[in-house]
């Protein structure tokens, strides 16, 4: 919500509904109505009367053994409809330049194109880099954060033939110079599933240093990868730092908004 809408006059109950609704989305099980009331901030008799109305518009639905209230059809066919009309592309590609600025560093959307992990918006920063990558750039599976990243989230039956391919072939100098052989790669990349980030130091381009992050969608599969690139003077890839955290904290706010959770 942006502050011009927080300071907007509202209608109360509707925003007591809706925050009832949100308490039953995040919930793992149906919710009893004593929890649901205190969860809300509100008396159980007032919660019981919202639950009334919502289940009128199959909003909710109550289970007839234990009374416990869980989201209702139409709730489904809210959610459904929204991922219909959601693009990740479009979601990320208008949050990007704001992100790009805070961070100070350029930040590029990738997806998976017809020859593999393809640039397909950049947003330039302040920083002067001399790297070749531009909209259309195919980033390599095993010598670049993005590639990586991409080969840790995609299903190893698709990804592993191109992996072999690309350490194989001999105009892949990057690889071959880094010595990477598939245990070291599929070692990486097992690290990679676990912290959900993939970083690289001075590689593929000697003086640059990136970091790249997944955007998943309400089903778990990955959508795009947000790469931050810069001199490696002033790109941070540990973990815990602070480039990490905030692109973190921007591409799960994304998959958030595609319908993501971890349970997914």
């Amino acid at each position: 919500m942006t502050s011009n809408e927080s300071n907007q006059r509202g209608i109360g109950s509707i925003e007591v509904g809706g925050r009832i609704l949100q308490i039953l989305a995040d919930a793992a099980q149906p919710v009893m109505l004593r929890d649901l009331a205190e969860a809300a901030k509100i008396a159980p008799g007032q919660a019981h009367a919202y639950l009334v109305s919502l289940r009128k518009l199959d909003l909710v639905e109550q289970e007839a053994g234990t009374g416990r209230y869980q989201l209702g059809p139409f709730a489904l066919h809210l959610g459904l409809a929204r991922l219909r009309i959601t693009q990740p592309y479009q979601i990320a590609s208008d949050a990007i330049a704001t992100f790009s600025v805070e961070i100070g560093l350029a930040a590029f959307i990738t997806v998976w194109g017809s020859y593999g992990p393809t640039v397909v918006r950049i947003q330039e920063s302040s920083h002067r880099y001399h790297a070749a990558v531009r909209a259309g750039t195919v980033f390599d599976l095993a010598t670049t954060a993005t590639g990586k990243l991409f080969s840790a989230f995609f299903p190893e039956k698709m990804i592993e033939p191109l992996i072999k391919a690309e350490l194989k072939d001999p105009e892949r100098s990057q690889a071959a110079a880094a010595k990477i052989t598939l245990p070291m790669l599929r070692k990486d990349l097992e690290r990679i599933r676990q912290l959900g980030l993939s970083t690289i130091v001075d590689r593929p381009v000697p003086g640059l240093s990136a970091l790249s992050a997944p955007v998943f969608d309400h089903s778990g599969e990955l959508q795009l990868a947000i790469t931050i690139m810069g001199p490696s003077t002033v790109v941070d890839v540990s973990q815990d730092g602070p480039q990490a955290t905030a692109l973190l904290s921007f591409t799960r706010r994304l998959s958030e908004q595609l319908g993501y959770s971890k349970a997914a």
